[in-house]
């Protein structure tokens, strides 16, 4: 696994004219492994963008390498980087705490007459949102309490896809400290993410050790 970062040029209107929504940035990603495009493949990857002291990044787990030229299509030249990420997850460990930050689609299935599968519904409320986060740490191989973290974020972002109506996008980002209870779990819902829309911005969890 490798973990990947580049600086989005927001002062270079002519690079970011296309970064107006999810689905371009999704591109961007899915473009930065140009091996996967000749060979008509796409592994899963997870990705977010964090804003970090004025500036915005965009940050990718992924099983290959990227390209470090497509990956500074939309970023500031030089600022691309990549680093293995294995030995951090054989690092991992049962009682360690970790300071985390993730974003997450917080949705709930509303039953609708008629239809096996209920609708995904926001959360809106923070209370609601941050009981989603919750709900979702034992079986994701953590423990944390609501004193752990905070929601530093909240919005709706814009989806686009060729011949169907925008789709907006609950995001809501958390940052915190929590503790590793089932190292194995853990190192699951790093690499695959937590939640929906991982495809758009959604579910990487990221940790540093406290």
């Amino acid at each position: 696994m490798y973990l990947s970062r580049v600086e989005i040029d927001k002062e270079n209107r002519r690079k970011i004219r296309d970064l107006t929504h999810l689905g371009a940035y999704h591109s961007w990603v899915e473009d930065s492994f140009v091996g996967q495009i000749s060979m008509l493949e796409r592994s899963r990857k997870l990705w977010r963008i964090d804003s970090i002291q004025g500036n915005q990044y965009l940050l990718i787990l992924s099983e290959e390498k990227p390209s470090l030229k497509a990956l500074e299509k939309y970023g500031v030249d030089g600022s691309g980087e990549t680093k293995a990420y294995d030995s951090f997850l054989a690092s991992i460990q049962e009682g360690k705490k970790y300071r985390f930050r993730t974003t997450l689609n917080p949705v709930v299935a509303k039953s609708i007459e008629g239809e096996k599968r209920g609708k995904p519904v926001p959360l809106l409320t923070i209370e609601n949102q941050s009981r989603f986060l919750l709900d979702r740490a034992e079986k994701n191989g953590f423990s944390l309490n609501s004193d752990d973290f905070v929601i530093k974020e909240r919005k709706f972002e814009t989806l686009k896809k060729k011949g169907m109506k925008d789709t907006p996008i609950s995001q809501v980002s958390y940052e915190g400290i929590l503790t590793v209870i089932d190292a194995e779990q853990f190192r699951k819902a790093l690499c695959d993410g937590i939640g929906k829309k991982k495809a758009y911005g959604c579910g990487l969890l990221t940790v540093i050790p406290v």
